[in-house]
């Protein structure tokens, strides 16, 4: 798939990306650049709920939800 970058910068998501991972408007994207490549890759929403249950070691888990907790008390 291929995209075309307008004068300002801009470019599209091809509608097939687009609806596979259900992107719209004010998601967030990450570029990422490695000097040889361009990478994108989907923030989502609540990066935390994604992981869960992805996890084989639940100690892991347990530990980065409790920093999570840890860091919206900080502020």
């Amino acid at each position: 798939m291929e995209s075309t970058v307008m004068a300002r910068g801009q470019t599209a998501i091809p509608v097939a990306i687009h609806r596979r991972y259900n992107i719209k408007p004010k998601t967030k994207l990450e570029w990422m650049d490695d000097g040889h490549t361009i990478t994108v890759l989907l923030i989502p929403a609540d990066p935390m709920k994604t992981l869960k249950g992805r996890f084989k070691n639940k100690d892991l888990l347990v530990a980065l939800l409790k920093s999570r907790e840890e860091e919206r008390k900080r502020g």
